[in-house]
């Protein structure tokens, strides 16, 4: 009977999950909503699509671990708890923070750094796959700077100050109308009435999906922002200066060694948000684009099921994340 393991990745706004074997290759994948309780309303309820959409007609017994990859840590362990179980898995997943899958979804090396931008952001300095340091990761209220909803929502307040003639005039006015269903008129008096229409759908639709919808908005600001739109691009710049800030508070206190590796869609799709952040972090010869944060997980579920240096561990990771095995480990 081949032993079967599992990773989850569970973000704001969605939950991956891949089933693996001994070897590294993948048996089975599944896909769900978010799974950050600080953002999503039933994490658990996602967590479990995800994990049954992976398992489809495998051997449930033959799951010989699992890890999940979580944000908010506080609720974290009842969420995996809730989804394993649920699935009728032997035994109990460990928990780690979502960095930590991120960072082993780019790299074998123990050591490194890593730097997320999607729905939420944060940093973590990782040594001997453990994260020893982090910055932000704080929640869409009190931080994630330089986020999607850290974005999303600048971009609205930007189109409201527009509106009321506090700020200047910006392209975001009409792009964020148009995404909520709002009609924009160019008639002199109607910007009150836009205002409150803005509002209102804003509102409606955070109450209905959660903060994390505010991320739904960053793309618009990062395409205004690569076509010249002054407004948006000041959102973009100072999300990068936030970014890079975070990365480097982490990093220096580590003392810098290993790989920085850029995770979440902002960072790792062809973003103007990801250009600019490159530049604002400077040459780093070793930073490098994360992958699939549930292989990563499932790969350091092998790793805990298998003897500490066993070789197997670091073949099965490099096949996990789709690297040719390198000699140093790396």
């Amino acid at each position: 009977m081949t032993a079967l393991f599992v990773g989850v990745d569970g973000g704001g706004t969605s939950t991956r999950c891949v089933v693996a074997q001994e070897t590294g290759e993948i048996a089975g994948r599944g896909r769900a909503g978010g799974a950050n309780a600080l953002s999503v309303k039933d994490p658990s309820a996602n967590v479990l699509a995800a994990l049954t959409a992976a398992l489809g007609g495998l051997d449930r017994s033959s799951v010989a671990g699992g890890v999940f990859g979580l944000a908010g840590a506080a609720s974290a362990e009842r969420v995996a708890g809730d989804a394993w179980r649920a699935a009728g898995l032997p035994g109990r997943p460990a928990v780690v923070p979502d960095v930590l899958v991120a960072f082993t979804s780019a790299t074998a090396c123990p050591d490194g750094t890593v730097l997320i931008s999607g729905t939420g952001a944060v940093a973590a300095r990782i040594h001997q796959w453990r994260v020893v340091r982090r910055a932000d990761g704080l929640g869409w209220l009190l931080g994630d700077e330089g986020s999607g909803v850290w974005i999303g929502r600048r971009a609205v307040t930007a189109a409201l100050t527009a509106l009321d003639g506090r700020t200047a005039h910006t392209a975001l006015t009409g792009r964020v109308a148009a995404v909520l269903g709002c009609a924009f008129s160019d008639v002199p008096g109607d910007e009150r009435a836009l205002a409150q229409a803005i509002l209102s759908a804003v509102y409606a639709r955070v109450a209905e999906s959660g903060p994390a919808w505010l991320g739904t908005l960053a793309p618009v600001a990062d395409d205004l922002a690569r076509r010249g739109d002054p407004v948006a691009g000041e959102i973009l710049d100072e999300a990068a200066r936030r970014l890079g800030r975070t990365a480097r508070a982490v990093c220096q206190a580590g003392g810098g060694d290993g790989p920085l590796v850029l995770a979440g869609s902002l960072l790792t799709e062809p973003t103007e948000l990801a250009r600019r952040v490159r530049a604002e972090l400077g040459q780093h010869a070793q930073w490098v684009p994360a992958r699939d944060g549930a292989a990563g997980a499932a790969a350091l579920a092998l790793r805990a099921a298998l003897p500490p240096g066993e070789p197997r561990a670091l073949q099965a990771h490099h096949r996990l994340i789709g690297m040719a095995a390198a000699p140093d480990g790396g």
